[in-house]
């Protein structure tokens, strides 16, 4: 093949253009003959493009990253590091993959998306906007993280959930749940079902959020704290059903009514576990009932 050089990056590099769409090849690069590099794509570094993937537009496919079986690279599209991009995945606009991130099955990463450090997008999920994923977080499924979202950590995002906004999710966020506006979900939560989590509100610790129940404003949840069925969890607290595993609890001027009975959160903070389980609530949930409570004073604090 005719050598060509051309210069990447302000340096010149030596390669030929590839017979399957003219694109430059360094040869230091491979390509495979059944692969495809359009005439404005380049491959350099010790890249990999083989099977029948395609690299085209103005993309760049370098450093070790390797993009094979039929997957798609192009527009303004970068693939870089010890990034792999496989299967029917397509990257394109001006996304970035790089790090030892991995974007497969028919997955699609696009407009100024970026995924990386070792951040694994497969399946049928999406992620595009100027949205991030990286650490060991996973989107997957037919999942969706958009707008300036960030998902990190060892967060997964699947089932059909939504993430978008400003939010960031450092824990698990399933099923047809979304979580968006400025929004975090972190440490050990579960935010899944038909769950929303908005605004600035915050859902984190161990807790779940699920059903169909609305965390929003300014909110906080954590602890072992469980938000589900309808519930709505506002900035402003009045009127709120409280169901915590084993008990309910109704927050309403001030007041928290558990059962028939309405004290201040101060008054059943002084309740001990030998009083809370004569009262009916088993052992193992007194921890989770005294971080209900805290949670509400904390509330009132911040007010």
């Amino acid at each position: 093949m005719k050598e060509e050089i051309r210069e990447i990056n302000r340096e010149k590099v030596k390669g030929h253009l590839h017979p399957n769409g003219g694109g430059f090849v360094a040869e230091t690069a491979y390509v495979a003959k059944t692969a495809y590099v359009g005439d404005s794509a380049v491959v350099y570094g010790e890249a990999q493009v083989y099977d029948e993937a395609w690299v085209y537009g103005e993309a760049q496919v370098y450093d070790k990253a390797q993009v094979y079986g039929e997957a798609r690279v192009y527009g303004e599209a970068q693939v870089y590091g010890e990034a792999q991009v496989y299967g029917e995945a397509q990257v394109y606009g001006a996304a970035w993959v790089y790090g030892e991130a991995q974007v497969y099955g028919k997955t699609r990463v696009y407009d100024e998306a970026q995924v990386y450090d070792e951040a694994r997008v497969c399946d049928k999920a999406w992620v595009y906007g100027a949205a991030w994923v990286y650490g060991e977080a996973q989107v997957y499924d037919k999942a969706r993280v958009y707008g300036e979202a960030q998902v990190y950590g060892e967060a997964q995002v699947y089932g059909k959930a939504q993430v978008y906004g400003e939010a960031q999710v450092l824990a698990q966020v399933y099923g047809a749940a979304w979580v968006y506006g400025e929004a975090q979900v972190y440490d050990k939560a579960q935010v899944y079902g038909a769950a929303q989590v908005y605004g600035e509100a915050q859902v984190y610790g161990e807790a779940w959020v699920y059903g169909e129940a609305r965390v929003c404003d300014e909110a906080q949840v954590y602890g072992a704290a469980q938000v589900y069925g309808e519930t709505i969890i506002p900035h402003g607290l009045n009127g709120v059903t409280f169901m915590c595993n084993a008990f309910t609890a109704t927050v309403n001027e001030g007041f928290i009514q558990i059962g028939c009975k309405a004290k201040s959160a101060e008054e059943w903070l002084k309740t001990t576990k030998r009083e809370a389980v004569r009262m009916g609530l088993p052992a193992v949930f007194y921890q989770p009932y005294k971080v209900f409570l805290e949670m509400v004073l904390n509330y009132k604090e911040e007010k």
